[in-house]
């Protein structure tokens, strides 16, 4: 009897207590390679036939995603994905993800022959969220102020997932729409549900957790400059274009991981064990999901600016960006800084001055972009948030110090 005691034991899934060190695990950034693969489709479908719906679409869908992603991050820091019970679950959860990944291009309209597009779209995402929530249950176990946290957290779940399935069977502006209610039932359904039943045991975990998506998706900006001209003669527009936009993806990787990164893993740390869950939520789950989108719309932007370059028989050097592709450039890098604002703010209380004043700056010169060539309009952005940077590096360049090396000792 006491060696099938110790078999259970042995068994069952080992939860985090209180506060511990670990570290994201292989099995996690393999997980993450089909969410990178997501944001790369989502970008393709934006610059497909790019117009204000499909980047409003595309962003719809890089919320949806994210919602999904980051359960998986809390899930993972309550118990390690390398537990035996989690392992199948993480796998399972890939592959509905990677099938929900190749159903973007048909994510509202479904395309000739095979099974409609939307319906395994939805259905996807449902296996995604449904996998997440029952395995949430059980590694609660007898914890009863998770267990009740993950059930408030269950009607939102499939509540957001029904009225997906319901846009399946609309077109146009109504589908739109209904996608636009099924993410306001997840996120305000889950912020309603309150935070007090969640459990955070590993801090570090999750700040390093979101850094290393924020990775992925700055990696997602870089693709989009080699996908742009790939099948191009190099030339000096695409080289000086790619240069500019590398710069551009340089300067965000800066913003992010020079200070902000290591201060919101200590404010993250530092905050008491009962309300940590509630400052992961909003500086994390909710704050980071501006990050992702402007990222993902900043690759847009990119995406087309070496399109213009590169291609000498539908656009010259001195045509411009104009409408959505200038707004994913110059919009999604203000939203970019703005986000960091937020960020910042929800963690040290700090405000970033020069990060809100270039985020402004951007805002109030969008509508005199237009009639800039792409290549300019470019570089224009990417000098702004680059003069932003130094400018904020030389201001707090003692603080900044003390930060990092206090921050390091940690």
């Amino acid at each position: 009897m006491t060696g099938q005691n110790k078999l259970v034991q042995a068994r069952r899934i080992q939860v985090r207590q209180g506060t511990q060190h670990a570290n994201v695990t292989p099995l996690e950034l393999f997980f993450d390679l089909v969410f990178v693969f997501a944001l790369t489709q989502v970008t393709a479908f934006m610059a497909h036939d790019i117009s204000a719906e499909s980047v409003l679409r595309g962003a719809l869908i890089v919320v949806l995603l994210w919602w999904a992603w980051t359960g998986y991050a809390w899930l993972a820091n309550v118990a390690s994905a390398d537990e035996t019970a989690i392992k199948p679950v993480m796998l399972t959860s890939m592959a509905a993800m990677f099938v929900l990944a190749l159903c973007i291009p048909e994510a509202y309209v479904d395309g000739p022959g095979g099974l409609s597009g939307p319906i395994v779209f939805a259905v996807a995402y449902l296996v995604v969220r449904l996998l997440h929530l029952v395995i949430f249950f059980i590694v609660a176990g007898e914890d009863r102020g998770l267990r009740s946290q993950v059930v408030r957290f269950a009607p939102s779940v499939l509540g957001s997932t029904i009225v997906l399935l319901v846009a399946s069977q609309f077109e146009g502006v109504t589908q739109t729409a209904l996608w636009a209610l099924a993410l306001v039932v997840d996120y305000l359904g889950t912020f309603l549900g309150g935070a007090a039943g969640w459990r955070l045991p590993a801090p570090s975990h999750f700040a390093e957790r979101h850094g290393l998506i924020v990775i992925v998706a700055l990696g997602e900006s870089i693709v989009a400059i080699g996908v742009g001209v790939a099948e191009r003669p190099i030339s000096w527009p695409i080289i000086v274009a790619s240069g500019v936009g590398l710069l551009l993806a340089s300067t965000m990787w800066w913003a992010y991981f020079d200070v902000s990164a290591l201060q919101g893993e200590h404010a993250l740390s530092s905050e008491p064990v009962e309300t940590r869950p509630r400052l992961a939520r909003n500086a994390f789950s909710f704050a980071h999901l501006p990050i992702v989108v402007s990222i993902v719309l900043v690759a847009l932007g990119l995406k087309k600016v070496l399109e213009y370059v590169s291609d000498a028989e539908k656009h010259t050097l001195l045509d411009p960006l104009k409408g959505p592709a200038l707004f994913a450039l110059a919009g999604g890098t203000a939203l970019y800084l703005l986000a960091h604002v937020l960020f910042k703010w929800l963690t040290v209380r700090h405000l970033s001055p020069f990060r809100l004043g270039a985020a402004v700056v951007l805002m109030g010169v969008f509508p005199f972009l237009g009639g800039v060539p792409a290549l300019a309009q470019l570089a224009l952005v990417a000098a702004l948030v680059g003069a932003a940077m130094a400018a904020e590096s030389v201001a707090f360049a003692e603080s900044r110090h003390q930060i990092r090396a206090e921050l390091s000792r940690h």
